[in-house]
């Protein structure tokens, strides 16, 4: 049984708000990766290149631009490594061909297909589901602390139920924000043009 830090009430809702606030940056990160219609460096946020024996996160490796909606430039800041960065690029799921001339990369970003589209919706779904989870065992991680609370006599058992109702309440607020900004990235990935 996992339990959440604290010696108070207190300090148990707060910790388990920031966990909170964490697994919604997480699914933000998460999100980034995700195709829309427009080109956007962040698709590039999980591709690792074997820079000199380490797999290296391109952003650390090269300037990522997107000149304009169709397409991304990566020029990297090592010529030697632009090889590696073309294999990393062709073996990631993206689907996309990068174009080498020697001194920088280009990747056009073809129009999705509506079949396309759904599977990054589905994607998308199982993001979201996966954090919705997170946040659930959080909230009994609180709860189960605030128990141990109740249990050792430290709070009443009124002062335990209301402590859990201001859990469940930040479990609530949380998944919503969870689900409203996953309901923005799907109208994105939808979006056509």
């Amino acid at each position: 049984m996992s339990h959440i830090p604290g010696e108070s009430v207190e300090e148990i809702q707060l910790e388990a708000e920031d966990r909170m606030e964490k697994t919604i940056e997480d699914l933000r990160r998460e999100m980034a990766s995700l195709r829309t219609g427009r080109a956007s460096v962040h698709l590039l946020d999980t591709i690792r290149a074997d820079y000199y024996g380490s797999p290296t996160p391109l952003s650390q490796m090269a300037n990522l631009t997107a000149p304009d909606p169709t397409s991304l430039l990566i020029q990297p800041w090592d010529s030697s490594a632009i090889h590696a960065i073309e294999k990393a690029i062709l073996t990631s799921e993206l689907g996309l061909n990068p174009q080498n001339d020697g001194k920088v990369i280009r990747l056009n970003i073809p129009p999705l297909t509506e079949e396309r589209r759904r599977q990054f919706v589905k994607q998308l779904h199982q993001m979201t589901e996966k954090h919705r989870v997170a946040v659930r065992n959080l909230r009994r991680d609180a709860n189960d602390s605030i128990k141990k609370l109740e249990k050792d006599k430290v709070i009443s058992e009124d002062q335990s139920r209301q402590a859990q109702d201001e859990v469940q309440t930040l479990t609530n607020g949380t998944i919503s924000k969870l689900d409203a900004a996953s309901a923005t990235k799907e109208k994105e990935i939808m979006e056509i043009g």
